[in-house]
C-alpha cells in the first residue's frame, strides 16, 4: 500500500462533471455538523472503523474538512482530509451500486480544492488503492511503496498477524 503526490496547483476542473452529476439528482458538498450523525452512520457501515475514526476527525475541524455525495438524502459516498496528517487526502469510498459514475472523482477534485484553498501546495494520497485512477485523474505519483504514515498502525499491525 503505497502513497502519492498531488500537484494542487495543477488540478483540472470538476465544474462539467459536477453539473453532470446534478442532472442525475447527485450532489456533492461539505456536510455541516447537523450532518454529523448520518454520515457517520453510512461511513462506519461503509468504510469499517478506521474509516469512521478518520471521518470523525473530519467533524472535528471548522470547517469540516470532508465532502459528501448524497442522492434522494441519502448518502452515497464520502471523502476527507486532513484526518490522518495536515497535508492528507483520504479516507474515501463511494457506495458500490453508485460507482464508475465520476461521484469518487468529484469527491476526490472538491477535496483537493479545498485543500489548495487553505493553502497546501501539495497533498498526500495515503494507503492508496487505485494508484491508476489518481494518477490518470490528478497527476498524482508513488512516493513509496510501504505503508508509511500507517506502518505503526495497531489495524495493520493486527492484519499482518491474521
Amino acid at each position: 500500500m503505497a502513497d502519492m503526490i498531488c500537484n494542487l496547483l495543477n488540478l483540472p476542473d470538476y465544474n462539467t462533471l459536477e453539473k453532470k452529476l446534478v442532472s442525475e439528482g447527485i450532489h456533492v458538498f461539505k456536510p455541516l455538523p447537523g450532518d454529523m450523525t448520518r454520515v457517520l452512520k453510512w461511513v462506519g457501515e461503509n468504510s469499517g472503523e478506521s474509516g469512521l475514526s478518520e471521518c470523525q476527525i473530519a467533524f472535528s475541524h471548522m470547517p469540516v474538512s470532508a465532502y459528501i455525495a448524497e442522492k434522494n438524502g441519502q448518502v452515497i459516498g464520502y471523502a476527507c482530509h486532513s484526518v490522518i496528517a495536515p497535508d492528507f487526502f483520504g479516507p474515501t469510498r463511494v457506495d458500490s451500486a453508485y460507482q464508475h459514475k465520476g461521484i469518487g472523482t468529484l469527491l476526490l477534485l472538491k477535496t483537493l480544492y479545498s485543500m489548495r484553498d487553505i493553502g497546501f501546495v501539495y497533498a498526500i494520497i495515503g494507503c492508496i488503492g487505485p494508484a491508476e485512477f489518481y494518477e490518470k485523474t490528478v497527476g498524482a505519483k508513488i512516493i513509496n511503496d510501504d505503508l508509511g504514515i500507517y506502518k505503526n498502525s495497531l489495524r495493520i499491525k493486527q492484519k499482518n498477524l491474521e
